[in-house]
């Protein structure tokens, strides 16, 4: 079987955020999208692929950059949402290729934004809640979050929290743990 056929993409964004209410008129909008690239036949990571995406509904507050890194300067040089979508669509064939997040945030950030900037879905339908998955395999009431999957591992933290790319690297990280232990899903769910 072609190694082709067992890539997938684990993805993180990260969006406009504030400390409490958004101001009137602002949505969160996504601003990085940090993909890793997993192939498990091989069980390692082949791509690390940052996007950054300027918002155009909201900004970057105090409290956003402090959380991830991100300036409004950072952002305002990304590409649009619908250039990033198409991005994910051709050069990481995201339509094809199954793929993996922490959570639904943000498969539902994706569906949300698209539907209301009237943008193409990028992803088919083969998406895996690595949470879900983790918490299940650990055998764990509560499902946790990222930084505290990666200590129940033993794994350490690469990079930065909160920054798309370093997450979804840590996420691949989880993920391959998942599948050298048989535990992660032959067909995503």
């Amino acid at each position: 079987m072609d190694s082709g056929q067992h890539l997938l993409n684990v993805v993180d964004v990260e969006a406009t955020c504030w400390d409490g209410e958004p101001p009137t008129g602002a949505v969160s909008e996504i601003i990085e999208i940090g993909l890793t690239v997993v192939d498990l036949a091989r069980g390692e990571r082949v791509g690390r692929h940052r996007v950054l995406v300027r918002p155009t509904r909201s900004t970057v507050s105090s409290f956003c950059s402090e959380l991830t890194g991100l300036t409004q300067a950072e952002v305002d040089t990304g590409v649009a949402f619908a250039d990033a979508c198409r991005l994910l669509a051709t050069e990481h064939e995201a339509w094809a290729r199954p793929w993996a997040s922490w959570g639904d945030y943000d498969r539902h950030q994706f569906t949300r934004q698209c539907s209301t900037t009237g943008t193409g879905y990028p992803f088919g339908r083969r998406h895996t809640n690595a949470k879900l998955v983790f918490t299940e395999a650990h055998g764990l009431r509560k499902r946790p979050g990222m930084a505290q999957a990666l200590q129940i591992a033993g794994l350490p933290l690469e990079g930065r929290h909160h920054r798309g790319e370093d997450d979804a690297w840590n996420i691949a990280a989880l993920v391959l743990g998942l599948a050298a232990r048989g535990a992660w899903p032959q067909e995503p769910y």
